[in-house]
């Protein structure tokens, strides 16, 4: 799955420490979830959506080869 995780950490300065810290998981689930090797649970997902104030379909969007 793709995602915007990296643009929208960078709007707001954040490390990836910042936000695992901020969606309560380490920074290596935010490192696999960034690179694509992690799909985020649904509550998962809503607390990120959450934390940036977007729809989880403004963050998350299906592999284009799949």
């Amino acid at each position: 799955m793709d995602n915007e995780l990296p643009s929208l950490r960078s709007e707001r300065g954040w490390s990836q420490a910042r936000l695992a810290q901020e969606i309560g998981v380490s920074r290596q689930t935010v490192i696999s979830i960034e690179r694509g090797r992690f799909d985020p649970s649904l509550p998962l997902a809503f607390r990120i959506a959450h934390v940036f104030n977007r729809t989880i379909e403004d963050i998350f969007r299906p592999d284009e080869e799949a």
